[in-house]
């Protein structure tokens, strides 16, 4: 399937593409357009004011995601309150994660020469984060993400 989202990724981008590859379209393919541009027939639009898969009651994309595919995983649970957190305007802040994840991804943007290059180098952080998180949840046991 063919997804589009604005050009210049972020955290909830990033976040975004790494979950629909990695558990809900793992043929996705994704294309970015300038803000403003009018959307492509047939394309999928995430984290686009206004698209289902976007910013809805003070949370992220990749919540939005989330919720709809009904994917039932506490790790990635904790993965969405990180990305509201460092996507989002808080009240509180609570993910000591957020702000790291936020930076890291803002660098990845900044030495990609593309988005898709970003989106590539962004999965590892989120294969990472999702393997460290799983671990704290069920410390017995290695995770394997592959």
């Amino acid at each position: 399937m063919k997804w589009v989202t604005w050009e210049r990724v972020g955290v909830d981008r990033i976040g975004c593409a790494w979950l629909i590859r990695k558990h809900i379209d793992p043929n996705a393919e994704f294309d970015f357009i300038l803000r403003g541009a009018e959307l492509p027939a047939g394309a999928e639009p995430f984290d686009i004011p206004g698209a289902k898969f976007s910013h809805h009651g003070g949370h992220c994309s990749f919540h939005a995601l989330l919720s709809h595919s009904k994917l039932r995983d506490p790790v990635l649970d904790r993965i969405a309150r990180i990305i509201d957190e460092a996507d989002t305007v808080q009240e509180a802040l609570v993910e000591p994660a957020a702000a790291g994840l936020d930076l890291i991804c803002e660098g990845l943007r900044l030495i990609s020469p593309d988005d898709e290059t970003a989106l590539s180098r962004g999965a590892v952080v989120y294969d990472a984060l999702y393997a460290r998180l799983a671990k704290d949840m069920n410390p017995i046991s290695e995770v394997n993400v592959r």
